[in-house]
């Protein structure tokens, strides 16, 4: 039987976001002093964090469309720079998703 899962997991290593790739090398202490690897719990974190970011940037972007629809503002321009950071955030993470569930697929496939 061979895995693929380490190919799918090796490639999270080449995400360009800063906060998970901080995550996947955060090493902590445990109450002992000892050096204990959180490493799940730092990606969980990491992964948490990107949702409320996408949920701000979404809402942020609600909040442009309404005020450019009763004419608060005319600045097409704020607009479209909200609308584009919300976009691309909302695919960021529904491809870290997607590659998540890939992995845990994976994962529950391995034979003990």
């Amino acid at each position: 039987m061979t895995i693929t899962a380490a190919n799918d997991i090796n490639s999270l290593y080449n995400v360009k976001s800063d906060a998970v790739r901080n995550s996947l090398y955060n090493v902590g202490t445990d109450s002992e002093g000892k050096k204990s690897d959180n490493l799940f719990s730092s990606v969980l974190d990491a992964a948490v964090s990107n949702i409320s970011s996408t949920n701000d940037l979404l809402s942020k972007q609600e909040n442009e469309e309404l005020k450019w629809m009763m004419g608060i503002s005319e600045n097409t321009h704020d607009l479209t720079i909200a609308v584009g950071k919300a976009q691309t955030a909302l695919n960021y993470t529904i491809a870290l998703r997607d590659k998540l569930l890939d992995a845990y697929k994976e994962i529950m496939q391995i034979q003990i």
